[in-house]
């Protein structure tokens, strides 16, 4: 199963509810996830600007668990792929390209109008809102993935979340789809 490979977009790494919930998902075994070191690099970079209080080491912290945990989920020598891309915004080529370098099916991103059919499809790639990415999962393993947010809401200890807190926090990520599918099995979160 775990054979569909997704490539994770820095705005979907950036914020730290997301990014736990995508993370603990991809060790599901439901897909393989992967990224680079550049996509690292930008949501830590956006991250650091947007957030003074935060530090360096900690983000880096965050990083080396990501790399160790996620079986394969680095990927490497995709450079060579960018020049030949076309892209909306050309800073985005290297997400494409380290997803045709790692076959995979799907980015995973909020911005999608950076990533317009027209470019993926020769790839045999598509590009999905996070929100859409996580219905799909949840319509293929609904146990495993309800069971992964329950473990994810779980961990969070400073301070502890309700499911509903936790369903709320889930909602401002832009998840409105995968909340309300989550709300009737808020019982078991």
């Amino acid at each position: 199963m775990a054979q569909f490979i997704v490539v994770y977009d820095s705005c979907v790494l950036y914020p730290a509810p997301l990014r736990d919930l995508l993370m603990r998902l991809a060790l599901t075994d439901l897909y393989h996830a992967k990224w680079t070191q550049e996509i690292h690099k930008e949501w830590m970079r956006n991250l650091l600007k947007n957030r003074p209080d935060l530090k360096a080491e900690r983000l880096e912290s965050v990083r080396a668990r990501m790399d160790l945990h996620v079986r394969d989920g680095l990927i490497e020598g995709y450079e060579e792929l960018i020049d030949g891309i076309k892209l909306p915004d050309p800073n985005d080529r290297h997400v494409l390209a380290a997803a045709i370098k790692a076959n995979a099916q799907t980015i995973i991103t909020y911005n999608l109008s950076d990533f317009p059919s027209t470019a993926l499809s020769k790839y045999e790639i598509d590009a999905q809102h996070p929100d859409e990415f996580l219905r799909h999962l949840l319509d293929l393993a609904p146990a495993k993935v309800i069971a992964t947010v329950q473990e994810t809401r779980k961990s969070l200890k400073n301070p502890p979340k309700s499911s509903n807190e936790y369903l709320a926090i889930l909602e401002k990520q832009s998840l409105p789809q995968t909340c309300a599918y989550l709300r009737e099995y808020e019982r078991l979160i």
